[in-house]
C-alpha cells in the first residue's frame, strides 16, 4: 500500500489527512504481524521522531473508530493492530506470540450459515472472527548420518 492509498483511505472516511495518521498507518502496514502499540511507537520514533506517544495512541483510536484498522487481542491481553479489513481469522502462537492471518472462504461460509440457522436471541452479529490458539511447529532439523569410522572387526 502506498502513501497515496493511505491518503485516499483517510479521505474516504472523512478524516483530515495528517502526517501523524499517515505515519501510524504506514507503520502498521510495514511492520506486518499485527504490531502492538509499542511496536508502532518504536517505528514512529525511528522514522518520525517529532510524533509523540500520546498522538500515536489517539491516532490508533481514531483509525479503529473509523474502521481503517482493527484491534486484535492476544491471550496475553496485549492489544495488536490489523490493517487487513476483509474477512479473515487469526492463528495465534502462544509460544512465540506471533499472529498469522488465516484466510478460508469455506470456514467463513460455514460460520455465517451456522449463525443464520442458530440465531442468538437479542443479539445482532456484525462480524465473526476466530482466533485459533496453538503453537506453530518448527521444522525438525535432520541430523547428519553418523559414519562408522572404526575399522570392522575381522
Amino acid at each position: 500500500m502506498t502513501i497515496t492509498d493511505i491518503r485516499q483511505q483517510l479521505s474516504e472516511k472523512g478524516l483530515k489527512i495528517t502526517p501523524q495518521r499517515i505515519a501510524v498507518l504506514e507503520a502498521i502496514i510495514k511492520l506486518n504481524n499485527h504490531p502492538s502499540a509499542e511496536n508502532i511507537i518504536d517505528y514512529i520514533r525511528k522514522n518520525y521522531p517529532n510524533v509523540s506517544t500520546a498522538t500515536v495512541y489517539k491516532v490508533l483510536d481514531a483509525l479503529v473508530d473509523n474502521e481503517l484498522i482493527k484491534r486484535v487481542k492476544t491471550d496475553k491481553d496485549v492489544m495488536r493492530y490489523d490493517a487487513i479489513l476483509h474477512a479473515h481469522h487469526h492463528l495465534y502462537c502462544t509460544k512465540t506470540d506471533k499472529i498469522k492471518d488465516y484466510f478460508n472462504d469455506d470456514l467463513n461460509h460455514l460460520l455465517t450459515n451456522y449463525f443464520k440457522k442458530h440465531r442468538i436471541l437479542d443479539f445482532e452479529i456484525a462480524d465473526i472472527k476466530l482466533q485459533i490458539v496453538g503453537k506453530f511447529k518448527t521444522p525438525k532439523k535432520t541430523a547428519p548420518k553418523k559414519r562408522n569410522i572404526l575399522p570392522k572387526k575381522a
